[in-house]
């Protein structure tokens, strides 16, 4: 287990300097990074003195290097439009993006879970077809479509739930089930088949023959092993929903830092963007490493060195 977690803290190193090798790049084919920011029309005076306290005069490959050293070190340098740390700016929006992150997170993982379940357990029949197509439902809305229809219906004309901000536990309904709603409906279908596959397995048989009740052969023999694919698929889905969560907190008007590097890149603010990217990179790849390590608690076989392969993604 300590060699997955070494092999793992490796990779996000690697990950990293990835990462911010791919932002430099995007950087310079973009063009001047201070027409983001600069009034139009300004003279070219003001933009050369603009570039040089930026150190945008530097040659490429000593830019390079400090934009790698940046990424190692943590210390992005303040933003350019704002004038405060980039790495300050992004701390102070994340705690908001993981309460909704984490919310969705929960809402998509407990009724993914439990609505695979039992769509499995029952038998062929209306229902299960009912169950099947609501989990394809959620897959295919789009979820600015669906969150935009949350404030219509919710905010607009019944008045139960805020249509946007972060003022309390009720302003984090909509957001977090607009969010919660691809993700879950593709674990209540990825635990659907899995259950349904391992059913005509031996060990499932022998259970059954040793007199085992049904609900204790599909908790304690079926679902840790068939929960094995949706854990890789949560993994998987860390950064997805860093990236539904810019899409869900623009809709929402919600606080968050996926909100504030939308508006980075709107403004080509490369320190927030690029700390953005790196918390980002470290955050996702902590939950990979979490859900490979529960991998390996559930399945034996794990423990060999190998890990969840669709977490490498």
């Amino acid at each position: 287990m300590a060699s997955i977690v070494f092999r793992r803290v490796i990779h996000v190193v690697v990950t990293v300097a990835a990462a911010s090798t791919s932002i430099f790049v995007l950087i310079q084919l973009s063009g001047d990074p201070t027409d983001g920011f600069l009034a139009p029309g300004s003279s070219q005076e003001v933009r050369d003195a603009v570039r040089l306290r930026l150190g945008l005069d530097r040659p490429l490959a000593e830019q390079y290097v400090r934009f790698l050293g940046n990424a190692l070190t943590g210390d992005f340098g303040e933003s350019w439009r704002d004038r405060q740390p980039a790495l300050s700016a992004v701390l102070d929006r994340l705690p908001a993006t993981l309460l909704l992150g984490g919310t969705a997170g929960v809402i998509a993982i407990v009724g993914g879970g439990v609505l695979g379940t039992i769509s499995a357990m029952l038998r062929p029949g209306v229902l299960r077809v009912v169950v099947r197509v609501f989990a394809m439902t959620g897959q295919a809305v789009p979820a600015f479509w669906l969150g935009t229809i949350g404030i219509v219906l919710f905010a607009v004309r019944l008045g139960w739930l805020p249509s946007s901000g972060n003022n309390g536990a009720l302003a984090l309904v909509l957001p977090a089930l607009t969010l919660a709603a691809q993700p879950g409906s593709m674990i209540a279908r990825l635990l659907q088949s899995a259950l349904l596959d391992v059913r005509s397995t031996s060990y499932v048989t022998v259970a059954h023959g040793k007199g085992l009740s049904r609900r204790r052969v599909w908790l304690r023999h079926m679902l840790p092993n068939a929960v094995i694919p949706a854990l890789a698929y949560i993994g998987l889905q860390a950064s997805l929903l860093v990236g539904g969560a810019i899409v869900i907190e623009t809709v929402f008007a919600y606080p968050g830092v996926g909100r504030l590097a939308l508006q980075a890149t709107t403004d080509r603010d490369v320190p927030v963007i690029h700390a953005f990217v790196i918390v980002t990179v470290i955050l996702v790849s902590a939950i990979n490493i979490a859900v490979d390590l529960i991998a390996v608690a559930l399945d034996p076989r794990q423990r060999s060195g190998l890990s969840l392969s669709v977490s490498h993604g």
